[in-house]
């Protein structure tokens, strides 16, 4: 275990700065932003008032009027600036999320090449928001679908994530002619400062090349709660995604709904992933180290529940005992840390009210105590935990935002079917295994009820060409690759008559003097 100690607080202000971030945006403020690598506060950041939140929605909405217009492959060229200055930005922007969010260096780092990877994305769908033709049962008619710009897209990021999540959804969204108000988590407003700088520098990029972009086209509040039910609320958002707690979409849901507004909705994940007797146990033991352990089980796609078969229990869990044993956790910018901070206090609690509650429902806990100290009183390391559990119940069947993996045996493949999916979430899924009967009811109609489903790789790592999102009370929505661009624009029918008569549909009749 790494004990290297840091100042972040004092890297931290001359790394914005490089970013394009002004000064006085991160100093005097009452928002205050601590690193979870030493609890150390880092910035304290200027909040917006709701006059200033409204104002920049209202902006916005007339900023959308205007870029609806743009052709859609001119505004894929403002995405491949995008892609550029994050590029250029790497480094900085990935030190940065560590920082602010404790992830490892790769995974600050990967999550920029999240990033970077939607705009290429984006790029190349300015150029296929295809329609259809439809066949008509009139003569001389053509019908067809065309897609047109929504309006303006309102995002709510989570901290686990505090820029990758944006850029999924803003970059589809600019190139659908859309406008954007982020509303980044209060724990990561730094990352979203940075980020919206390096917006407008491809903005001002793309304008000094003869592009036409209006003010207002991508707009940062920052602030808590009431911002956020703010921008749920306004009128003119006729799209919200929003990433977070299962609570939060249950209160963000019904207010979308209430005044007709569409929802993408990025909630709880508690996943799971299945170990097969005839699985490579070399790899199912790394893909599962990753999923349940990466980003200090701050994902949500993190692993949480573990069915392992009762012919390979004896010989797989001891070997995964041992790499929860060994694998080091600690300052998670010093090379070979692999495990981080939790992001706050309230997760340290949280992990060990679920652990308390498994020790009294009957499970084996390993690990799960705090670490590291050393670090900082307000910085809260912990050793991942593991836990044998006789049946799925109690805390098994709830998301804990932290890394705890709860490992079970099965006997029967059907039965563990349905328990793999009996819990309210239905984010992401796997097996491992090498008979291909079982792959492949895993990934039926009958297997995983998620909306992400593997075969030998973990839950945890998506891309962004796939569609990303789940169903149940993980809230329904898909952001990123795919077809998830047609939740931003708005589909109509069109039919032309190109002749001189007037046939009717489903043959009516309907002639007049």
């Amino acid at each position: 275990m790494s004990n290297t100690s840091v100042s972040v607080a004092a890297e931290v202000p001359a790394l914005l700065e490089s970013l394009g971030v002004a000064r006085d945006s991160f100093t005097g403020g009452t928002l205050t932003v601590r690193s979870p690598i030493t609890g150390e506060l880092i910035a304290a950041v200027k909040e917006d008032t709701a006059a200033v939140a409204k104002a920049a929605i209202d902006k916005a909405h007339e900023a959308f009027k205007a870029w609806r217009l743009v052709p859609a492959p001119k505004r894929g060229e403002l995405m491949r600036l995008l892609g550029e200055e994050l590029r250029t930005h790497k480094q900085a922007l990935g030190r940065l999320v560590s920082l602010e969010v404790g992830k490892i260096t790769s995974e600050g780092l990967g999550e920029v090449q999240e990033m970077i990877d939607i705009c290429d994305f984006a790029v190349g769908l300015s150029r296929q928001l295809y329609g259809l033709t439809i066949a008509t049962e009139r003569s001389e008619h053509r019908m067809m679908e065309t897609w047109h710009p929504l309006g303006v897209t309102g995002i709510i990021s989570a901290f686990n994530f505090p820029v990758a999540v944006w850029s999924w959804n803003a970059a589809l969204a600019f190139v659908c002619g859309n406008s954007c108000v982020w509303k980044p988590s209060e724990k990561t407003p730094l990352t979203a400062l940075a980020t919206h700088a390096l917006f407008d520098k491809a903005l001002a990029r793309f304008k000094a090349e003869g592009g036409t972009a209006p003010e207002g086209l991508s707009a940062l509040i920052i602030g808590g709660r009431e911002i956020g039910e703010l921008l749920v609320d306004h009128p003119k958002v006729p799209l919200v995604s929003a990433t977070g707690s299962t609570a939060m979409g249950r209160a963000v849901g019904p207010k979308l709904a209430a005044r007709f507004a569409r929802a993408i909705l990025e909630l709880g994940g508690n996943n799971a992933a299945i170990i097969a007797p005839t699985a490579d146990l070399d790899l199912t033991l790394r893909g599962v180290a990753f999923a349940a352990m990466g980003t200090a089980g701050q994902r949500c796609t993190t692993l949480r529940r573990l069915f392992v078969h009762d012919s390979i229990y004896d010989a797989f869990v001891p070997r995964l005992k041992k790499a929860y044993e060994s694998v080091p956790v600690g300052n998670p910018l010093t090379q070979g840390t692999l495990v981080g901070p939790l992001i706050d206090k309230g997760a340290f609690d949280a992990m060990q009210r679920a652990l308390t509650e498994a020790k009294a429902a009957g499970g084996t806990v390993q690990g799960g105590e705090r670490v590291n100290e050393a670090a900082g009183a307000d910085a809260y390391y912990v050793r991942p935990a593991l836990v044998e559990m006789g049946s799925q119940t109690g805390p098994v069947l709830h998301e804990t935002f932290a890394p705890i993996l709860y490992v079970m045996r099965y006997s029967d493949f059907d039965a563990v079917l349905d328990l793999h999916n009996d819990v309210p979430q239905g984010l992401s899924s796997s097996i491992f295994t090498n008979d291909l009967r079982e792959a492949e009811a895993f990934l039926s109609a009958r297997g995983s009820d998620c909306g992400i489903a593997n075969v030998n790789i973990g839950p945890s790592g998506a891309e962004i060409g796939g569609a990303f999102g789940g169903e149940k009370e993980t809230g329904g929505g898909r952001e990123s690759g795919s077809d998830s661009w047609k939740a931003y624009m708005r589909r109509a029918t069109n039919t032309v008559n190109y002749g001189r008569t007037l046939p009717l549909a489903q043959g009516v009749k309907f002639d007049v003097a």
